[in-house]
């Protein structure tokens, strides 16, 4: 007989235990996530075999051809997904409410439902007329596509018995309860038993499922930390509301890379992918304006131009104001810091704000020398030259450090009619169509940016 210890407490977050109640949990960070589970249970020192469900095989002997990709029909979608669907893969894609995730996923099912099969659309939070509605305003209504309007997962397994689909959508998985697990929809309990169903109805049957996801106030995804872990995809949806452009980032990816992106445009007659979107983060304007500088920024594969403003001015108020948007305000803070410092700029009683155009988030430190240039040509309101592209990252010494990929961010530039470029020192080799100007230092970069014309 195994005497109890002690208490359990378990993380409704992650599943981290921890022998006594703490208000955060030490694993995930969440706060007031610890739940009494009662006692330790005795360390498993053997275990007896089993019988397993299929022999070990070579590995050269495996079937692949099972788990190859499936195209949704959406191209750019298909790009970040890593070619499609793989046959019993789940994947959750999270966003913003009225963000597009509704209309994009009709968009795969109709795709899905005209090239390679049946469809089933399964929605919890409208009825069927709804979607039927939306569906008929984008122009996303086929024959082989399925809709039903359900919140109970039983019944949701019922539907998939009836109609066979080639691929599952549930919108959204807060919205789904199982009868076999107490709590409310949406909570804890509910969303990991729902989670674990369909994740094992999608390995059963080979279907592949996209599961709509509900995000937080700061961005993450709602639910259990454990919901990320069991499924084999993580996409977000992003997109500003005041904005038509839309991005599907992936987070996570078991079958391809996990840093790719796809870029749409919502319009009222649905969601359009953008297969060249450089054009889309830079502002057009005749004349060079001071305080504006072009950079390239890498996302998976994919190299996009992307145009960083930046203001500076005078202020009456004690505390000079820093507003940052579509950047990381801490990098904006060190580029800050690094111009007082090594570039010798009076920053220090001056309003400065920086952003990013066509709602672009930039997070990579490739930006930083685009920063340090257009920061510096707002200060002396001198306009830089509207064909030169800078990369490179700036440390805390005032170097320019060497970034990955440069070559593929100049041909892009140099496709895009840019004649320009600062990039860090022993860049490798260059692309032809753009001359390149190596600089060390910011004060360098600055000098060299002056010269370009």
């Amino acid at each position: 007989m195994v005497k109890k210890t002690s208490t359990v407490y378990r993380c409704a977050e992650c599943g981290h235990e921890a022998a006594k109640w703490l208000g955060r949990c030490p694993e995930c960070q969440a706060w007031g996530s610890l739940e009494e589970r009662g006692g330790l249970k005795p360390a498993i020192t053997r275990v007896a075999a089993g019988a397993p469900s299929a022999p070990a095989r070579p590995i050269g002997e495996v079937d692949v051809e099972t788990a190859r990709a499936k195209a949704t029909g959406v191209s750019e979608l298909d790009r970040v997904l890593g070619g499609g669907l793989v046959p019993g893969a789940v994947v959750l894609l999270a966003g913003e409410p009225g963000v597009g995730k509704s209309t994009l996923l009709l968009e795969v099912a109709y795709q899905w439902a005209k090239t390679a099969g049946r469809s089933l659309y399964v929605t919890g939070e409208e009825s069927a007329g709804q979607v039927r509605l939306r569906a008929e305003r984008t122009g996303n209504v086929h024959g082989e596509m399925f809709l039903a309007a359900e919140s109970d997962l039983s019944a949701v397994l019922g539907h998939v018995d009836a109609v066979k689909p080639g691929v599952l959508i549930v919108d959204s998985v807060q919205t789904m309860a199982s009868p076999l697990v107490e709590g409310s929809p949406g909570g804890v309990t509910q969303v990991r038993a729902v989670a674990a169903g369909l994740v094992a109805l999608a390995k059963e049957r080979g279907l592949p499922v996209v599961l709509v996801g509900h995000v937080t106030k700061d961005g993450s995804v709602a639910g259990p930390r454990v919901l990320e872990h069991l499924v084999d995809v993580v996409l977000q949806f992003e997109g500003d509301k005041h904005s038509t452009l839309r991005m599907v980032r992936g987070i996570k990816n078991r079958f391809g890379a996990a840093d790719e992106i796809g870029c749409f445009e919502l319009t009222e007659g649905g969601i359009v992918g953008v297969p060249d979107p450089s054009g889309l983060f830079m502002s057009h304007t005749a004349e060079p304006v001071p305080g504006t500088a072009i950079t390239v920024t890498v996302e998976g594969k994919r190299p996009l131009l992307g145009e960083v403003q930046a203001l500076v001015s005078s202020t009456s108020m004690p505390q000079p104001r820093r507003a940052v948007s579509g950047l990381d305000a801490s990098r904006v803070a060190m580029v800050l810091a690094v111009l007082e410092k090594r570039g010798r700029l009076k920053l220090g009683d001056k309003d400065v704000y920086v952003a990013t155009v066509g709602g672009m988030k930039i997070t990579e430190p490739a930006i930083d020398l685009a920063l340090v240039l257009a920061l510096t040509s707002s200060m002396h309101d001198v306009a830089l030259s509207s064909r030169l592209v800078a990369v490179g990252e700036v440390g805390l010494a005032g170097e320019v450090r060497r970034v990955p990929n440069v070559a593929r961010r100049l041909a892009e530039a140099a496709r895009l009619g840019f004649t320009h470029a600062l990039v860090p020192p022993d860049s490798g080799k260059m692309p032809d169509g753009i001359r390149t100007l190596e600089v060390g230092d910011v004060a360098s970069a600055l000098n060299a940016a002056n010269h370009a014309k």
